[in-house]
């Protein structure tokens, strides 16, 4: 995302580290090459002193030197020999003299017989001093040093280098640090380029200011989503969440920085956040949730990565329920109304040919047939909705062909549930268990798939033969049981098949999402089922029913606090 540029854009974040990199190497360097040229002046100071002081100390130390100063003309002698060691060593001159400092020797020869610029009351107590002074040849570094000859001091050594020679040399040195000290900013200034160029490409040329907006816009954006938002990185770790994404899928404020594969999900739904592929809406559950899944790799930087939209579909999965239950009403209604008219051409008929009394008597017989299931209903279930909802599961089971039967135990009094159970809840519990039940039932009864849906019985594998029906001690007709009991701590609804049964292999699997015998595009009834009893804290079980098929039993607590059991799946069968 590229934020809007003001006029005058500063310089971006990359050109401003560019710039402080580069001033930063520039000093480093330049403190570098003066550090060194004090040092390597320092070191010529201490060189030269070090030469002049041998040379010194090696003429005071020669025999030939004590034998000369004996002699009545000491300069005739020693002056060839101080030239020719000043110019063998390289210094600057080469003073042999005297105790009272009278010159016999000097680079200058018109010099001799003068006295001797400097200090000497050290040299004379015995003693080889340096120091820097300014003689005839100006400031130099000299060594005195005294000529012994049998315990007495005959004579004085001073040899030196002038401070121009000195500063000559580290000026020649110091071209060759200039030149190592330009080749250190060059490599520096190259090495900085190519960093700062790439970390152009990666802020995409923003400055500071643009880059914090960014952020800001972002953070902003991640909390303001109403749907989950999840980022993985290279590792499959969480690397970003928002508060939906959290609650989505269940997950605490320390959950970045963990392991997708830790977060204990239903296995599809990490199966789907750790494909490498792209997923688009796909349906997954959770403990509570129906949520859809879309994932889109990330392509790009040091690591790969991926980012997940999770999108609360429960409501709408409830909703969807509910307008399948309204269309099969519907379907119901219609095919009564069909039904009725027969029946009443049937009677208009009788009357017709004179049979009044027969004809009163088949509508009455009609007329008892219906309310008598009505009534059974409404005595036993006092509350509407539950009511409302078996009595249109009874008028759509008969249009299939199965008989939904309410068990004599079955009674819910006027306000038994309370509030905090929820009607939807409700409805999407019993109302898919007897959907699955009357298709089981019409399934085993009809020896295949049902006519009205082209689905296989959801309790059992189609392959299950239908000639089960003939069995001795096996109902003749397709009959689904439905009990709905609501004591003083609890709420049971029970809803039993005379279908095939499950299948032992099927039975711990038949409430994860996609276990359907329906074929595609089903399966999901019985995970929503599980959902909203796990939401209301209670269980559900599955057991072999007194005609043989599945029988669900669901029990829900009816105090005021829900508890946090988890739903049980089992299975006898």
């Amino acid at each position: 995302m590229r934020l809007p540029r003001p006029r005058t854009r500063p310089r971006s974040l990359a050109g401003q580290l560019f710039a402080m990199q580069v001033v930063l190497v520039a000093a480093v360097v330049a403190g570098c090459a003066f550090f060194a040229y004090a040092s390597g002046r320092e070191q010529a100071k201490e060189t030269a002193a070090r030469q002049v002081t041998a040379a010194a100390l090696a003429i005071a130390g020669s025999p030939s030197v004590r034998e000369a100063i004996r002699t009545p003309d000491p300069s005739a002698v020693l002056q060839p020999y101080a030239e020719k060691v000043r110019k063998d060593t390289g210094i600057t001159f080469v003073t042999i003299m005297s105790p009272d400092r009278v010159r016999w020797t000097h680079p200058d020869s018109g010099r001799i017989g003068e006295k001797f610029l400097g200090h000497t009351a050290q040299a004379l107590r015995g003693e080889t001093f340096s120091e820097t002074y300014t003689g005839t040849l100006g400031p130099s570094i000299r060594v005195v040093t005294p000529v012994r000859d049998g315990g007495r001091i005959t004579g004085l050594v001073s040899a030196g280098i002038t401070v121009e020679r000195v500063s000559s040399q580290v000026r020649e040195q110091l071209g060759a640090l200039g030149l190592a000290a330009g080749g250190a900013l060059a490599l520096g200034g190259i090495g900085t380029y190519v960093i700062n160029a790439r970390l152009r490409r990666h802020t995409h040329g923003m400055n500071a200011a643009e880059l914090s907006r960014m952020h800001d816009y972002h953070q902003a954006t991640l909390y303001a989503v109403r749907e989950g938002l999840l980022m993985l990185d290279g590792r499959r770790r969480i690397a970003l969440i928002n508060d939906a994404g959290r609650e989505l899928l269940g997950l605490g404020p320390k959950a970045v920085g963990r392991r997708v594969a830790d977060l204990d999900l239903p296995a599809p739904l990490t199966g789907a956040l750790l494909a490498s592929e792209e997923r688009v809406d796909e349906l997954h559950l959770t403990a509570d949730r129906v949520i859809v899944v879309n994932t889109r790799p990330v392509v790009g930087g040091e690591q790969r990565g991926t980012v997940v939209t999770l999108r609360d579909h429960t409501e709408l999965q409830a909703l969807s329920g509910e307008l399948d239950s309204e269309r099969g009403f519907t379907q119901a209604l219609r095919s009564q109304a069909h039904e009725a008219a027969n029946r009443l051409h049937t009677v208009v008929s009788l009357i017709e040919l004179g049979r009044a009394e027969e004809a009163v008597g088949f509508a009455t017989a009609e007329l008892e047939l219906a309310q008598a299931l009505t009534d059974r209903v409404v005595d036993a279930v006092a509350e509407p909705v539950l009511a409302a909802l078996l009595l249109g599961k009874a008028a759509q089971a008969n249009e299939r062909g199965v008989e939904l039967m309410l068990a004599d135990d079955s009674l819910i009094d006027d306000g038994a549930l309370p509030t905090t159970l929820p009607h939807r809840e409700l409805v999407t519990i019993l109302g898919n268990l007897i959907d699955n039940a009357v298709d089981a039932a019409s399934e085993a009864a009809t020896g295949g798939p049902d006519p009205a849906t082209g689905a296989a019985g959801p309790s059992g594998p189609a392959a299950v033969p239908a000639q089960r029906a003939a069995e001795p001690g096996r109902a003749a007709r397709a009959r689904v049981t439905v009990t709905a009991l609501a004591g003083e701590d609890e709420l049971l609804l029970r809803v039993a098949d005379s279908g095939a049964g499950i299948d032992p292999d099927d039975a711990a699997e038949v409430f994860g999402r996609g276990w359907s015998t329906h074929g595609a595009g089903r399966g999901i009834g019985l995970a929503l089922v599980q959902q909203a009893v796990h939401r209301n804290g209670g269980t559900v079980t599955l057991d072999r029913g007194p005609d043989g098929g599945a029988e669900f039993t669901v029990r829900l607590p009816l105090t005021t606090g829900r508890s946090t059991t988890r739903t049980t799946k089992e299975s006898t069968a």
